[in-house]
């Protein structure tokens, strides 16, 4: 036998009885203490317990932004910014309208249609918020205009809230009479109610220094015409306010601007108008016509801004059942415009339409551009340094009573178009109300009615933003661009005094009354 091998006959250990048992006595014993030992023989204390505490979860959590990178973020927002290639390394004064135009943009109705057909083309995802109009259906170019600005006067006269000068009133009765009797109105018919700029149209080939001279004066629009005179789009301010945002890296002149604070720019005015959270919303209706303007700032009693109302919101009043929110307050419009978006839009977001003086004009344009907003009105900031965030005034900071007197300057009027506008009512009929000495039915709960308001004081942000001093506009950014690259626009404040002169007196005495309450101006 190989001795490398095992054998199998090598002697085993003697077993005298114990040997096996003895295992399996270990084994029983090992099994025992296996199932028994999770009950330990000594119990710990409390305090042997706290002996060697678990790690905190605070150990593993990023730190918190400090103040410092809180404000730069609010200033140099992140832009999220997808640069177009082909304007890079391009002057900007150098890039063709045609460029920029887009014939979604264009939307007409003729001039002898009714103005329920031009309202429906003007709330329908109307992206350039205004309708042209033509004399006939074959036209391409357009005689006018209609926006939402005169959706507001027109809604304002068949309702009976305004009252006409001696040379107007025979015009306002024959509307009145049309729109008691649910005639048709033609869009030929109320073209004197309506303030209108020049209309000014650019052909496909002119450059973006043509149209910065034009916005920077105070033009809210022009149009872009081809070879032929057609028009194949339109350019707004804030389409231009938003190209120099999406393609700022690419022009050094324009992106250099956008660290510099408000208050080293000197830009915006302190001649503001506003009105009253507790004012009813045909007053504000009123004042936004009466003034030229397409949006008014909210506020309390201590002037802190607590919301805004642009006359896109007027797309909210074109069906009978919203009668009752022109006696209900501006507070309460504003609490269904949120609701309505929430709806609209899928958002649970609070839009905020005002800076500070430290604001830059980054955080300011971004602003704009995110609410789709014509201005930004500039609060008081609590901090005098631009190293922390302003404190939110909780508390009003200033009394009613101690408002300056009302004086007819500038109201930095801007076009028509807030972050609000993007879809037509439920309804789809144009609102055709009943004149008469009770025009707008009493106030009534509107439930049931399609408004679910949210109430003033669970707005989020309502009472966080501060006193109103000043208001910023696309006018006034897009003059500082031109005046920065060395173009010479026109001031705009004469543009705005244009607008105010030929603004009708027919709803003055309705704001006369309310002034007193409603007007403030710095």
């Amino acid at each position: 036998m190989d001795p490398s091998e095992p054998s199998s006959q090598q002697p085993r250990a003697p077993n005298n009885g114990h040997g096996a048992g003895a295992s399996e006595r270990s084994s029983s014993q090992s099994s025992s203490s296996h199932v028994a030992g999770h009950i330990p023989s000594h119990r710990q204390s409390f305090a042997e317990n706290q002996r060697h505490p678990p790690p905190s979860p605070r150990n593993q959590r990023h730190p918190s932004f400090t103040q410092q990178a809180l404000q730069d973020l609010l200033n140099h927002p992140p832009t999220n910014r997808h640069p177009n290639p082909r304007f890079a390394g391009r002057d900007w004064r150098d890039v063709a309208l045609g460029e920029l135009a887009n014939a979604d943009d264009v939307r007409w109705a003729e001039i002898d249609g009714s103005v329920e057909e031009a309202t429906m083309a003007l709330v329908r995802n109307n992206p350039a918020n205004v309708v042209l109009i033509r004399e006939n259906p074959s036209d391409k170019s357009a005689v006018s205009t209609f926006d939402f600005n005169d959706l507001n006067a027109y809604l304002l006269a068949v309702v009976g809230l305004a009252q006409p000068d001696e040379g107007q009133r025979e015009l306002y009765s024959a509307l009145a009479k049309k729109a008691q009797e649910h005639e048709p109105i033609s869009m030929r018919e109320v073209q004197p109610l309506f303030r209108k700029e020049e209309l000014i149209t650019l052909p496909v080939d002119s450059t973006l220094d043509r149209a910065m001279e034009i916005f920077g004066s105070g033009i809210h629009r022009v149009l872009i015409s081809n070879e032929a005179g057609d028009v194949v789009g339109v350019l707004s301010q804030l389409r231009l306010v938003e190209f120099f945002w999406n393609e700022g890296v690419h022009f050094p002149a324009i992106d250099r601007l956008y660290g510099s604070l408000l208050r080293d720019l000197h830009i915006g005015s302190q001649q503001i108008i506003a009105i009253n959270s507790d004012a009813p919303l045909a007053d504000a209706l009123a004042l936004m016509n009466t003034e030229g303007l397409s949006s008014v700032a909210v506020v309390d009693s201590g002037l802190n801004v607590v919301g805004n109302i642009s006359t896109a919101d007027v797309r909210l009043l074109t069906n009978a059942a919203s009668l009752p929110l022109l006696k209900n307050t501006c507070m309460h419009f504003i609490s269904v415009i949120l609701s309505e978006r929430g709806v609209e839009r899928g958002r649970d977001s609070y839009p905020v339409f005002h800076v500070n003086p430290y604001s830059t004009l980054a955080h300011t344009v971004a602003k704009l551009v995110a609410t789709q907003s014509h201005r930004m009105w500039v609060v008081e900031c609590a901090s005098p340094s631009p190293s922390a965030p302003a404190t939110p005034l909780l508390t009003p900071s200033l009394p009613q009573a101690a408002a300056a007197p009302a004086n007819h300057g500038s109201g930095n009027a801007a076009t028509s178009a807030t972050a609000f506008a993007s879809s037509p009512s439920s309804s789809s009929t144009v609102l055709v109300p009943t004149p008469g000495s009770a025009p707008v039915p009493p106030p009534s709960p509107l439930s049931g009615q399609g408004f679910n308001s949210v109430p003033a004081s669970a707005l989020p942000g309502a009472h966080l933003s501060g006193r109103l001093t000043g208001v910023v506009t696309l006018t006034d950014v897009l003059n500082l661009f031109a005046k920065s690259t060395g173009l010479h626009p026109l001031d705009p404040n004469e543009q705005r005094a244009r607008r105010r002169r030929s603004s009708s007196s027919s709803v003055r005495p309705s704001i006369d009354s309310a002034r007193a309450s409603v007007d403030f101006r710095r």
